[in-house]
């Protein structure tokens, strides 16, 4: 409601179904190349192939060829893209430093299990066996990869992460459709472009909600940066240019057309969340079982600031009256805040919040090796 009152309208709901065929649409440039590369050799070694590619020390004539192919159709510098906005948008992500990544987790993450279709193809590839503390601990490492500094360079270890989290999606899509009894009439195609649209809004215009409820206040600059950022992450996943949003505006309206094209959340739903209410309790760090108890709880104080009651009620996320302690974050993210007075205080605010984002990367590396 509030996301309505700022955009100042309500989008009309014929415009929502006009949407609906996205349901039933994919990356088909990315099948087509794990069917060409990664069904021929294995995934992991197809995923070896494209981090050789893009050093350019790939010696195999034949995946160099069908990478040559792949990489041919995507632009990598669009007339569009600005690399100053590419930067601002990165610099608020870091910025944020553990704010950010307590906003993916419990705002973006759990809140998106609300919706049933968009989360099916998690259970279908059993993701739901193999953990929530494996689910983050790759966000985690996608998030902190492609917002450092130079994160989407065509060298970077982002850019991998970026073309390796498309090859898992078209990987899953087709093992769905091919091993399972998916039924598309009702969830549409797995990781459908509808569908990865709103993961992409999760990553933007959800997390700059979240972000904001936090106490940490972007400036335009950095805000319409941050669309700017996601659009070329978009772009290079498969995500048609006319679904992505440029402006807070865009997002906004996005963002609720999606929403009414999808179904309420189901057992399905409830169950990803409880594993990742548990996820704290099951990762390996702290090593204290006590204090991964206490982590668990002051998680779900966060997803009941975040997302609310009533959001919370829906996917069985308890109360809790321990998980108040997670307040003091709150505390530091405005004192952080009021730091932030010119360009080298804001640089230092980068700085501390890149590298708080880093140690946690590193935590579920090490403590959580997959």
């Amino acid at each position: 409601m509030a996301l309505l009152q700022k955009l100042g309208y309500t989008p009309d709901i014929a415009k929502a179904e006009s949407y609906i065929p996205y349901l039933f649409t994919w990356d088909e440039q990315g099948d087509r190349l794990v069917s060409d590369l990664h069904e021929k050799i294995g995934f992991k070694q197809g995923n070896h192939s494209l981090g050789e590619y893009l050093k350019g020390s790939l010696t195999d004539i034949f995946q160099k060829q069908i990478w040559d192919d792949f990489f041919a159709s995507i632009d990598f510098s669009p007339l569009w893209l600005d690399r100053k906005k590419l930067q601002y948008g990165a610099e608020l992500c870091r910025r944020a430093g553990l704010s950010a990544l307590i906003v993916l987790r419990d705002y973006c993450l759990m809140g998106g299990y609300e919706s049933a279709a968009i989360n099916k193809p998690l259970i279908y590839t059993g993701a739901l066996k193999k953990g929530a503390v494996k689910r983050l601990t790759d966000t985690v490492n996608f998030w902190v990869h492609i917002t450092q500094e130079n994160g989407l360079h065509p060298s970077s270890e982002g850019f991998y992460q970026i073309f390796l989290t498309r090859a898992i999606y078209s990987f899953s899509r087709i093992n769905i459709l091919k091993h399972t009894s998916w039924d598309s009439s009702k969830w549409g195609v797995p990781i459908n472009l509808w569908d990865m649209l709103a993961t992409n809004l999760g990553f933007s215009m959800v997390f700059l909600v979240g972000l904001r409820r936090m106490g940490i206040q972007p400036s335009n600059q950095e805000i319409e940066g941050l669309f700017h950022f996601w659009k070329y992450v978009g772009h290079l996943l498969g995500i048609p240019l006319h679904l992505l949003p440029e402006t807070e505006e865009q997002a906004i309206e996005s963002l609720y057309l999606w929403t009414m094209t999808q179904r309420e959340g189901d057992e399905d739903s409830k169950l990803l969340a409880a594993a990742l209410k548990d996820e704290p309790v099951h990762a390996g760090y702290p090593t204290n079982k006590v204090m991964r108890l206490m982590m668990r709880e002051i998680h779900l104080f966060y997803n009941h600031f975040l997302l609310g009651d009533y959001s919370c009620q829906l996917l069985g996320l308890p109360n809790t009256k321990i998980g108040r302690f997670g307040i003091i974050n709150f505390w530091k993210t405005h004192q952080n805040e009021k730091r932030i007075v010119d360009h080298p205080s804001r640089l230092q605010a980068i700085r501390q919040g890149g590298d708080e984002q880093e140690k946690v990367r590193l935590i579920y590396q090490r403590y959580n090796n997959f």
